[in-house]
Protein backbone atom coordinates (compact mmCIF):
# COMPACT_ATOMS: atom_id res chain seq x y z
CA UNK A 1 0.00 0.00 0.00
CA UNK A 2 1.42 3.34 -1.01
CA UNK A 3 0.91 6.11 1.52
CA UNK A 4 -0.32 9.46 0.24
CA UNK A 5 -0.18 12.64 2.27
CA UNK A 6 -1.21 16.22 1.75
CA UNK A 7 2.35 17.28 1.07
CA UNK A 8 2.35 15.34 -2.16
CA UNK A 9 0.08 17.97 -3.65
CA UNK A 10 2.90 20.47 -3.36
CA UNK A 11 4.48 18.96 -6.44
CA UNK A 12 2.18 21.14 -8.53
CA UNK A 13 4.18 23.96 -10.14
CA UNK A 14 4.21 27.10 -8.00
CA UNK A 15 3.90 30.51 -9.61
CA UNK A 16 3.20 34.16 -8.81
CA UNK A 17 5.57 34.52 -5.90
CA UNK A 18 4.40 36.96 -3.27
CA UNK A 19 7.30 39.00 -1.97
CA UNK A 20 8.31 38.09 1.58
CA UNK A 21 7.79 40.86 4.06
CA UNK A 22 10.99 42.24 5.47
CA UNK A 23 11.98 41.49 9.00
CA UNK A 24 11.59 44.43 11.36
CA UNK A 25 14.74 46.40 11.97
CA UNK A 26 15.82 47.68 15.34
CA UNK A 27 18.48 50.04 16.60
CA UNK A 28 20.42 49.24 19.71
CA UNK A 29 22.21 51.54 22.10
CA UNK A 30 21.92 54.97 23.60
CA UNK A 31 21.32 57.94 21.37
CA UNK A 32 20.33 55.88 18.33
CA UNK A 33 16.90 55.94 16.71
CA UNK A 34 14.94 52.95 15.49
CA UNK A 35 12.68 53.14 12.48
CA UNK A 36 8.99 52.95 13.44
CA UNK A 37 8.03 49.42 14.42
CA UNK A 38 5.28 47.94 12.22
CA UNK A 39 3.72 45.51 14.64
CA UNK A 40 1.63 43.72 12.07
CA UNK A 41 4.84 42.94 10.20
CA UNK A 42 5.58 39.26 10.40
CA UNK A 43 8.88 37.92 11.76
CA UNK A 44 7.71 34.53 10.38
CA UNK A 45 6.77 35.68 6.88
CA UNK A 46 4.34 33.96 4.56
CA UNK A 47 5.92 31.70 1.96
CA UNK A 48 2.59 31.24 0.20
CA UNK A 49 2.88 30.79 -3.55
CA UNK A 50 -0.14 30.62 -5.81
CA UNK A 51 -0.58 27.33 -7.64
CA UNK A 52 -0.54 27.44 -11.42
CA UNK A 53 -3.92 27.63 -13.13
CA UNK A 54 -4.94 27.61 -16.77
CA UNK A 55 -7.01 30.49 -18.22
CA UNK A 56 -10.58 29.32 -17.67
CA UNK A 57 -14.10 30.35 -18.66
CA UNK A 58 -17.11 28.98 -16.81
CA UNK A 59 -20.22 29.73 -18.83
CA UNK A 60 -24.00 29.34 -18.82
CA UNK A 61 -24.18 29.71 -15.04
CA UNK A 62 -26.05 31.81 -12.51
CA UNK A 63 -23.48 34.09 -10.87
CA UNK A 64 -23.61 35.66 -7.42
CA UNK A 65 -20.81 38.21 -7.45
CA UNK A 66 -20.46 38.32 -3.65
CA UNK A 67 -21.42 41.99 -3.35
CA UNK A 68 -25.14 41.48 -3.92
CA UNK A 69 -25.15 41.26 -7.72
CA UNK A 70 -26.63 38.45 -9.79
CA UNK A 71 -26.09 37.51 -13.43
CA UNK A 72 -28.36 34.98 -15.13
CA UNK A 73 -26.91 32.76 -17.85
CA UNK A 74 -23.55 34.40 -17.28
CA UNK A 75 -19.88 33.61 -17.74
CA UNK A 76 -16.76 34.32 -15.73
CA UNK A 77 -13.20 34.40 -17.07
CA UNK A 78 -10.13 34.09 -14.87
CA UNK A 79 -6.46 33.87 -15.75
CA UNK A 80 -3.13 34.51 -14.07
CA UNK A 81 -4.74 33.91 -10.69
CA UNK A 82 -7.19 36.83 -11.10
CA UNK A 83 -10.75 37.46 -12.17
CA UNK A 84 -10.58 38.96 -15.67
CA UNK A 85 -14.22 39.49 -16.66
CA UNK A 86 -17.78 38.39 -15.93
CA UNK A 87 -21.10 39.06 -17.59
CA UNK A 88 -23.54 37.51 -20.02
CA UNK A 89 -21.06 37.74 -22.88
CA UNK A 90 -17.44 36.93 -22.08
CA UNK A 91 -15.02 35.87 -24.80
CA UNK A 92 -12.81 32.90 -24.12
CA UNK A 93 -9.21 33.62 -25.13
CA UNK A 94 -7.41 31.16 -27.34
CA UNK A 95 -6.36 28.03 -25.47
CA UNK A 96 -8.60 28.69 -22.45
CA UNK A 97 -10.33 25.84 -20.64
CA UNK A 98 -14.09 26.24 -21.22
CA UNK A 99 -16.52 24.70 -18.73
CA UNK A 100 -20.22 24.50 -19.51
CA UNK A 101 -21.97 25.02 -16.19
CA UNK A 102 -25.52 24.87 -17.47
CA UNK A 103 -27.91 24.50 -14.53
CA UNK A 104 -25.19 25.35 -12.01
CA UNK A 105 -24.11 28.40 -9.97
CA UNK A 106 -20.80 30.25 -9.52
CA UNK A 107 -20.01 32.24 -6.36
CA UNK A 108 -16.93 33.63 -4.65
CA UNK A 109 -15.32 31.09 -2.34
CA UNK A 110 -16.67 31.06 1.20
CA UNK A 111 -14.54 32.77 3.87
CA UNK A 112 -14.94 31.57 7.44
CA UNK A 113 -14.04 34.43 9.76
CA UNK A 114 -14.11 32.26 12.90
CA UNK A 115 -12.34 28.91 12.76
CA UNK A 116 -10.07 26.89 15.01
CA UNK A 117 -8.92 24.41 12.37
CA UNK A 118 -5.30 23.50 12.88
CA UNK A 119 -5.36 24.66 16.50
CA UNK A 120 -8.00 22.10 17.48
CA UNK A 121 -7.41 19.55 14.71
CA UNK A 122 -8.91 16.13 14.18
CA UNK A 123 -8.78 13.70 15.81
CA UNK A 124 -10.07 15.75 18.76
CA UNK A 125 -7.82 14.35 21.46
CA UNK A 126 -6.32 16.17 24.41
CA UNK A 127 -2.89 16.27 22.78
CA UNK A 128 -4.36 18.46 20.02
CA UNK A 129 -5.98 21.08 22.27
CA UNK A 130 -3.73 24.01 21.39
CA UNK A 131 -6.11 26.95 20.98
CA UNK A 132 -6.30 28.37 24.52
CA UNK A 133 -3.36 29.47 26.67
CA UNK A 134 -5.24 29.13 29.96
CA UNK A 135 -2.46 30.34 32.25
CA UNK A 136 -3.69 33.91 32.66
CA UNK A 137 -6.57 36.07 31.43
CA UNK A 138 -4.30 38.44 29.49
CA UNK A 139 -2.27 36.61 26.86
CA UNK A 140 -1.92 38.84 23.76
CA UNK A 141 1.64 37.58 23.26
CA UNK A 142 0.54 34.17 21.93
CA UNK A 143 -0.22 33.68 18.23
CA UNK A 144 -2.71 31.13 16.89
CA UNK A 145 -0.49 30.40 13.89
CA UNK A 146 2.13 28.81 16.10
CA UNK A 147 -0.34 26.02 16.91
CA UNK A 148 -1.65 25.48 13.36
CA UNK A 149 -1.12 21.88 12.22
CA UNK A 150 -1.34 21.98 8.41
CA UNK A 151 -2.30 18.30 8.15
CA UNK A 152 -5.60 18.79 9.95
CA UNK A 153 -8.09 16.90 7.74
CA UNK A 154 -10.60 19.64 8.54
CA UNK A 155 -8.94 21.84 5.91
CA UNK A 156 -9.66 19.47 3.04
CA UNK A 157 -13.16 18.75 4.35
CA UNK A 158 -13.91 22.49 4.39
CA UNK A 159 -12.63 22.81 0.83
CA UNK A 160 -14.41 19.81 -0.67
CA UNK A 161 -17.66 19.86 1.28
CA UNK A 162 -18.01 23.55 1.98
CA UNK A 163 -16.32 25.52 -0.80
CA UNK A 164 -14.17 27.37 1.78
CA UNK A 165 -11.25 29.09 0.07
CA UNK A 166 -9.94 31.20 2.99
CA UNK A 167 -10.36 31.00 6.74
CA UNK A 168 -9.39 32.92 9.82
CA UNK A 169 -7.92 30.84 12.66
CA UNK A 170 -8.35 32.31 16.13
CA UNK A 171 -7.23 31.40 19.64
CA UNK A 172 -10.01 30.20 21.93
CA UNK A 173 -12.14 32.37 24.20
CA UNK A 174 -10.98 31.43 27.69
CA UNK A 175 -9.05 34.70 28.03
CA UNK A 176 -9.92 38.39 27.90
CA UNK A 177 -6.96 38.80 25.51
CA UNK A 178 -6.50 35.47 23.75
CA UNK A 179 -3.70 36.31 21.33
CA UNK A 180 -3.27 36.95 17.61
CA UNK A 181 -5.35 35.32 14.89
CA UNK A 182 -4.13 34.46 11.40
CA UNK A 183 -5.84 34.34 7.99
CA UNK A 184 -5.05 31.34 5.79
CA UNK A 185 -5.66 30.32 2.22
CA UNK A 186 -7.23 26.87 2.23
CA UNK A 187 -4.41 25.22 0.30
CA UNK A 188 -2.26 22.22 1.26
CA UNK A 189 1.06 23.07 2.82
CA UNK A 190 3.82 21.39 4.76
CA UNK A 191 4.08 24.44 7.00
CA UNK A 192 1.71 27.07 8.28
CA UNK A 193 3.72 29.74 6.44
CA UNK A 194 2.83 28.10 3.12
CA UNK A 195 -0.88 28.64 3.90
CA UNK A 196 -0.79 32.22 5.21
CA UNK A 197 -2.86 34.68 3.21
CA UNK A 198 -0.20 37.03 1.79
CA UNK A 199 -0.40 40.49 3.29
CA UNK A 200 -3.46 39.86 5.47
CA UNK A 201 -3.36 41.92 8.66
CA UNK A 202 -3.04 40.19 11.98
CA UNK A 203 -5.97 40.17 14.36
CA UNK A 204 -6.36 40.19 18.12
CA UNK A 205 -8.83 37.79 19.71
CA UNK A 206 -10.63 39.28 22.71
CA UNK A 207 -13.45 37.79 24.75
CA UNK A 208 -15.98 39.09 27.21
CA UNK A 209 -18.75 37.47 29.21
CA UNK A 210 -19.00 34.08 30.81
CA UNK A 211 -15.89 32.31 29.54
CA UNK A 212 -13.12 34.40 31.18
CA UNK A 213 -15.00 34.88 34.45
CA UNK A 214 -15.82 31.16 34.65
CA UNK A 215 -12.29 29.96 33.84
CA UNK A 216 -10.46 32.31 36.20
CA UNK A 217 -13.15 32.93 38.82
CA UNK A 218 -13.21 29.17 39.28
CA UNK A 219 -9.59 29.47 40.35
CA UNK A 220 -10.45 32.20 42.86
CA UNK A 221 -8.67 34.85 40.85
CA UNK A 222 -9.62 37.89 38.80
CA UNK A 223 -11.80 38.08 36.76
CA UNK A 224 -14.69 36.40 38.55
CA UNK A 225 -17.36 38.82 37.36
CA UNK A 226 -18.30 40.89 34.34
CA UNK A 227 -17.19 44.05 36.11
CA UNK A 228 -13.76 42.48 36.65
CA UNK A 229 -13.65 41.53 32.97
CA UNK A 230 -13.98 45.17 32.01
CA UNK A 231 -11.64 46.39 34.75
CA UNK A 232 -8.85 44.05 33.63
CA UNK A 233 -9.33 44.99 29.98
CA UNK A 234 -9.20 48.71 30.78
CA UNK A 235 -6.14 48.24 32.97
CA UNK A 236 -4.40 46.34 30.17
CA UNK A 237 -5.24 48.97 27.55
CA UNK A 238 -3.90 51.67 29.89
CA UNK A 239 -0.59 49.77 30.07
CA UNK A 240 -0.61 49.46 26.29
CA UNK A 241 -1.07 53.21 25.88
CA UNK A 242 1.91 53.87 28.14
CA UNK A 243 4.00 51.31 26.23
CA UNK A 244 3.05 52.98 22.97
CA UNK A 245 4.06 56.42 24.33
CA UNK A 246 7.49 55.12 25.34
CA UNK A 247 8.15 53.71 21.89
CA UNK A 248 6.74 56.76 20.12
CA UNK A 249 9.05 58.99 22.18
CA UNK A 250 12.05 56.77 21.48
CA UNK A 251 11.40 56.65 17.74
CA UNK A 252 10.99 60.43 17.67
CA UNK A 253 13.75 61.53 20.04
CA UNK A 254 16.11 58.59 20.46
CA UNK A 255 17.60 57.84 23.86
CA UNK A 256 17.40 54.58 25.77
CA UNK A 257 15.57 51.91 23.79
CA UNK A 258 12.51 50.67 25.73
CA UNK A 259 12.37 47.01 26.70
CA UNK A 260 10.41 44.91 24.23
CA UNK A 261 7.26 43.25 25.58
CA UNK A 262 5.64 40.79 23.17
CA UNK A 263 2.18 41.17 24.73
CA UNK A 264 2.34 44.95 24.52
CA UNK A 265 3.73 44.76 20.97
CA UNK A 266 0.45 43.22 19.88
CA UNK A 267 -1.64 45.81 21.70
CA UNK A 268 0.46 48.66 20.35
CA UNK A 269 -0.24 47.27 16.88
CA UNK A 270 -3.96 47.42 17.65
CA UNK A 271 -3.72 51.02 18.85
CA UNK A 272 -1.86 51.89 15.65
CA UNK A 273 -4.67 50.37 13.56
CA UNK A 274 -2.42 47.63 12.14
CA UNK A 275 -3.99 44.70 14.00
CA UNK A 276 -7.76 44.14 13.86
CA UNK A 277 -9.82 43.28 16.94
CA UNK A 278 -12.13 40.27 16.65
CA UNK A 279 -14.20 40.20 19.84
CA UNK A 280 -16.08 37.18 21.22
CA UNK A 281 -19.22 38.64 22.86
CA UNK A 282 -22.82 37.46 23.26
CA UNK A 283 -24.89 40.03 25.15
CA UNK A 284 -25.98 43.36 23.74
CA UNK A 285 -25.07 45.30 26.91
CA UNK A 286 -21.54 43.91 26.86
CA UNK A 287 -21.02 44.73 23.21
CA UNK A 288 -22.09 48.30 24.00
CA UNK A 289 -19.59 48.38 26.89
CA UNK A 290 -16.81 47.15 24.61
CA UNK A 291 -17.63 49.85 22.05
CA UNK A 292 -17.38 52.50 24.79
CA UNK A 293 -14.05 51.05 25.92
CA UNK A 294 -12.69 51.04 22.37
CA UNK A 295 -13.45 54.76 22.13
CA UNK A 296 -11.84 55.42 25.51
CA UNK A 297 -8.54 53.84 24.44
CA UNK A 298 -8.59 54.65 20.73
CA UNK A 299 -8.94 51.33 18.93
CA UNK A 300 -11.60 49.83 16.67
CA UNK A 301 -13.51 46.56 16.87
CA UNK A 302 -13.67 44.89 13.45
CA UNK A 303 -16.35 42.36 14.40
CA UNK A 304 -18.25 40.93 17.34
CA UNK A 305 -18.30 37.15 17.12
CA UNK A 306 -21.25 34.95 18.14
CA UNK A 307 -23.29 38.03 19.18
CA UNK A 308 -26.49 36.18 20.09
CA UNK A 309 -28.07 39.53 21.00
CA UNK A 310 -26.64 41.56 18.11
CA UNK A 311 -30.16 42.22 16.84
CA UNK A 312 -30.77 44.39 19.91
CA UNK A 313 -27.97 46.81 19.00
CA UNK A 314 -27.88 46.48 15.21
CA UNK A 315 -28.04 50.26 14.93
CA UNK A 316 -24.92 50.61 17.11
CA UNK A 317 -23.09 48.11 14.93
CA UNK A 318 -24.05 50.11 11.85
CA UNK A 319 -23.09 53.47 13.34
CA UNK A 320 -19.71 52.17 14.53
CA UNK A 321 -18.89 50.21 11.36
CA UNK A 322 -18.65 46.92 13.27
CA UNK A 323 -19.62 43.58 11.73
CA UNK A 324 -21.59 40.87 13.48
CA UNK A 325 -20.10 37.40 12.84
CA UNK A 326 -23.03 35.23 13.85
CA UNK A 327 -24.62 31.78 13.86
CA UNK A 328 -27.89 31.09 12.09
CA UNK A 329 -29.60 29.32 14.98
CA UNK A 330 -27.03 28.16 17.51
CA UNK A 331 -28.22 29.70 20.77
CA UNK A 332 -29.60 28.81 24.21
CA UNK A 333 -26.71 26.53 25.20
CA UNK A 334 -25.67 28.83 28.05
CA UNK A 335 -27.22 31.81 29.82
CA UNK A 336 -25.52 34.53 27.81
CA UNK A 337 -26.77 32.84 24.62
CA UNK A 338 -30.29 32.34 25.94
CA UNK A 339 -31.83 35.44 24.36
CA UNK A 340 -30.64 34.64 20.86
CA UNK A 341 -33.19 34.41 18.06
CA UNK A 342 -33.18 32.75 14.65
CA UNK A 343 -33.78 36.10 12.94
CA UNK A 344 -30.55 37.58 14.33
CA UNK A 345 -28.54 37.67 11.08
CA UNK A 346 -31.30 39.04 8.82
CA UNK A 347 -32.25 41.67 11.43
CA UNK A 348 -28.64 42.87 11.69
CA UNK A 349 -28.47 43.00 7.89
CA UNK A 350 -31.82 44.77 7.59
CA UNK A 351 -30.61 47.49 9.96
CA UNK A 352 -27.83 48.32 7.50
CA UNK A 353 -25.06 46.68 9.53
CA UNK A 354 -22.48 44.19 8.27
CA UNK A 355 -23.71 40.62 8.85
CA UNK A 356 -21.50 37.52 8.58
CA UNK A 357 -22.22 33.80 8.88
CA UNK A 358 -19.43 32.04 10.78
CA UNK A 359 -18.80 28.51 12.00
CA UNK A 360 -16.58 28.18 15.12
CA UNK A 361 -16.90 24.47 14.40
CA UNK A 362 -15.08 21.85 12.26
CA UNK A 363 -18.38 20.46 11.01
CA UNK A 364 -20.19 23.77 10.62
CA UNK A 365 -17.43 25.11 8.36
CA UNK A 366 -18.42 22.41 5.85
CA UNK A 367 -22.00 23.70 5.67
CA UNK A 368 -21.84 27.48 5.90
CA UNK A 369 -23.90 27.83 2.72
CA UNK A 370 -26.69 25.91 4.46
CA UNK A 371 -26.33 28.06 7.58
CA UNK A 372 -26.80 31.18 5.45
CA UNK A 373 -29.85 29.57 3.88
CA UNK A 374 -31.39 28.90 7.28
CA UNK A 375 -30.85 32.51 8.37
CA UNK A 376 -32.34 33.72 5.10
CA UNK A 377 -35.42 31.53 5.60
CA UNK A 378 -35.93 32.72 9.18
CA UNK A 379 -35.75 36.31 7.96
CA UNK A 380 -38.25 35.77 5.18
CA UNK A 381 -40.71 34.18 7.59
CA UNK A 382 -40.40 37.36 9.65
CA UNK A 383 -41.14 39.52 6.59
CA UNK A 384 -37.53 40.44 5.73
CA UNK A 385 -37.30 39.81 2.01
CA UNK A 386 -33.58 39.51 1.39
CA UNK A 387 -32.53 38.05 -1.96
CA UNK A 388 -30.28 35.00 -2.31
CA UNK A 389 -27.52 36.97 -4.01
CA UNK A 390 -27.50 39.61 -1.28
CA UNK A 391 -27.38 36.92 1.41
CA UNK A 392 -24.18 35.61 -0.19
CA UNK A 393 -22.41 38.76 1.06
CA UNK A 394 -22.67 37.15 4.51
CA UNK A 395 -20.36 34.37 3.33
CA UNK A 396 -17.71 36.10 1.23
CA UNK A 397 -17.44 39.87 0.92
CA UNK A 398 -18.43 40.84 4.46
CA UNK A 399 -15.98 38.46 6.16
CA UNK A 400 -13.29 39.61 3.72
CA UNK A 401 -13.92 43.25 4.72
CA UNK A 402 -13.81 42.43 8.43
CA UNK A 403 -10.47 40.66 7.93
CA UNK A 404 -8.94 43.55 5.98
CA UNK A 405 -8.71 41.57 2.71
CA UNK A 406 -11.88 42.77 0.96
CA UNK A 407 -9.82 44.59 -1.65
CA UNK A 408 -8.25 41.29 -2.73
CA UNK A 409 -10.88 38.58 -2.36
CA UNK A 410 -14.48 37.96 -1.32
CA UNK A 411 -16.17 39.02 -4.57
CA UNK A 412 -15.92 38.39 -8.29
CA UNK A 413 -14.48 41.69 -9.43
CA UNK A 414 -11.87 42.00 -12.18
CA UNK A 415 -8.42 42.13 -10.63
CA UNK A 416 -9.35 40.24 -7.50
CA UNK A 417 -8.03 36.80 -6.62
CA UNK A 418 -9.78 34.04 -8.55
CA UNK A 419 -11.17 32.31 -5.45
CA UNK A 420 -14.46 30.83 -6.63
CA UNK A 421 -16.75 27.81 -6.53
CA UNK A 422 -18.88 26.08 -9.16
CA UNK A 423 -21.84 24.55 -7.29
CA UNK A 424 -23.78 21.61 -8.73
CA UNK A 425 -27.09 23.36 -7.95
CA UNK A 426 -28.50 26.30 -6.04
CA UNK A 427 -25.79 27.01 -3.44
CA UNK A 428 -28.41 27.77 -0.79
CA UNK A 429 -29.94 24.30 -1.10
CA UNK A 430 -29.23 21.52 1.37
CA UNK A 431 -28.80 19.16 -1.59
CA UNK A 432 -26.03 21.20 -3.25
CA UNK A 433 -22.30 20.52 -3.04
CA UNK A 434 -19.22 22.07 -4.64
CA UNK A 435 -18.52 20.75 -8.12
CA UNK A 436 -15.22 22.57 -8.56
CA UNK A 437 -13.22 24.91 -6.33
CA UNK A 438 -10.49 27.27 -7.55
CA UNK A 439 -8.05 29.20 -5.38
CA UNK A 440 -6.03 31.88 -7.18
CA UNK A 441 -7.41 30.41 -10.39
CA UNK A 442 -5.91 26.97 -9.73
CA UNK A 443 -8.32 24.03 -9.64
CA UNK A 444 -8.01 22.69 -6.09
CA UNK A 445 -11.04 20.37 -6.07
CA UNK A 446 -13.07 18.58 -8.74
CA UNK A 447 -15.84 16.22 -7.63
CA UNK A 448 -15.48 14.28 -10.90
CA UNK A 449 -11.70 13.86 -10.82
CA UNK A 450 -10.11 11.66 -8.12
CA UNK A 451 -6.78 13.42 -8.76
CA UNK A 452 -8.39 16.69 -7.69
CA UNK A 453 -9.89 15.41 -4.46
CA UNK A 454 -7.20 16.17 -1.88
CA UNK A 455 -6.95 13.74 1.02
CA UNK A 456 -4.86 13.41 4.15
CA UNK A 457 -3.63 10.32 5.96
CA UNK A 458 -6.93 10.22 7.83
CA UNK A 459 -8.96 9.65 4.67
CA UNK A 460 -6.74 6.85 3.35
CA UNK A 461 -8.43 3.49 3.42
CA UNK A 462 -11.87 4.96 2.78
CA UNK A 463 -13.64 3.70 -0.37
CA UNK A 464 -12.44 5.66 -3.40
CA UNK A 465 -9.72 7.53 -1.52
CA UNK A 466 -5.97 7.07 -1.78
CA UNK A 467 -4.41 4.01 -3.40
CA UNK A 468 -5.85 1.38 -1.11
CA UNK A 469 -6.94 -1.74 -3.05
Amino acid sequence: MRKTIVASLLGVALLSACANQERPQTAEGKGSKAPPQAYSRDPFPSTYRAYSGAPTVVQNVTIYDGEGGRIENGSVLFAGGRIVALGQTVEAPAGATVIDGRGKWVTPGIIDIHSHLGDYPSPAVEAHQDGNEVTGPVRPEVWAEHSVWPQDPGFTRALANGGVTSLHVLPGSANLFGGRGVTLKNVPGRTMQQMKFPGAPYTLKMACGENPKRVYGGRNQMPASRMANVALMRQTWARAQEYRRKWDNYERDGGEMPTRDLAMDTLRGVLAGEILVQNHCYRADEMANILDMSKEFGYKVAAFHHGAEAYKIADLLRENGVCGALWADWWGFKMEAYDGINENIPLVHNAGACAIVHSDDPNGIQRLNQEASKALTYGRRAGLNITDEVAWTWLSYNPAKALGIGDRTGSLRPGKMADLVLWNGNPLSVYTRPQMVWIDGALMYDANDPRRRPVTDFELGQPGEGDVK
